[in-house]
């Protein structure tokens, strides 16, 4: 089996670990797998070789041998279902997981990405001033609902799981805003994913791409 995902050849991020090929270097490195990274340009991420792997023109993809995925859900799904560490034994606990997964990219991510974009896309809009702080409103209240239904536990559930890699992911682009510290267990939460071995060395990774010493494989 040979795995290989895409990645931007120079990350808007910075380096930041924000580029959502980080998910799935994460649950790559949990499972102990090797991969190949293979580095596209944003104008090649539009042409007709990478639109037939990701038809929306983005990253990241996966291929592994025959078979070709997007969606950083669907590739951290697959991922888990396949290796053991991402999902728990228990049929009830292994769903619960799964739910999780979905609420992060369903729930919880658009409210954060509309933070940026209200930021970044619609700063300098005259209305822009007016909106921002709807939007943060917006997003307070899925971290109220999630720091209530985290509460003292370390993970979401149970063991750290396939659902708490997508939720820490997702809420890693709240750092900048500051909103994060305004719930101190969802703070704590995404601490501990962050120290966690494979997302240190699934960082390291995407930040020796913008760095310009990508390792060729993990």
């Amino acid at each position: 089996m040979t795995v290989t995902i895409t990645a931007f050849e120079r990350s808007p991020d910075g380096g930041a670990g924000l580029a959502r090929d980080t998910r799935v270097r994460w649950a790559l490195e949990e499972a102990g797998q090797h991969y190949e990274v293979r580095l596209v340009s944003f104008k090649a991420m539009k042409e007709p070789a990478h639109v037939a792997l990701h038809p929306f023109g983005q990253i990241p993809t996966y291929e592994e041998d025959d078979l070709a995925l997007f969606e950083t859900g669907a590739i951290v799904f697959h991922i888990a279902e396949r290796h053991a560490g991402l999902l728990p034994d228990d049929a009830n606990a292994r769903d619960r997981a799964i739910a999780w997964m979905f609420a992060a990219v369903n729930t919880v991510e658009p409210p954060i990405l509309d933070l940026v974009i209200a930021k970044i896309v619609e700063g300098d809009k005259p209305w822009a001033k007016d909106r921002l702080p709807l939007v943060m409103d917006r997003i307070r209240e899925r971290l109220k609902q999630l720091s209530a239904r985290l509460g003292d536990a370390e993970w979401l559930e149970g063991g750290f799981s396939a659902g708490d890699l997508m939720m820490v992911s997702v809420l890693l682009r709240l750092k900048p805003s500051g909103l994060l510290n305004e719930f101190p267990n969802l703070a704590a939460y995404v601490a501990r994913g962050e120290t966690r071995p494979a997302y240190k060395r699934a960082f390291d990774a995407q930040l020796a791409v913008f760095t310009g010493n990508p390792p060729p494989g993990r």
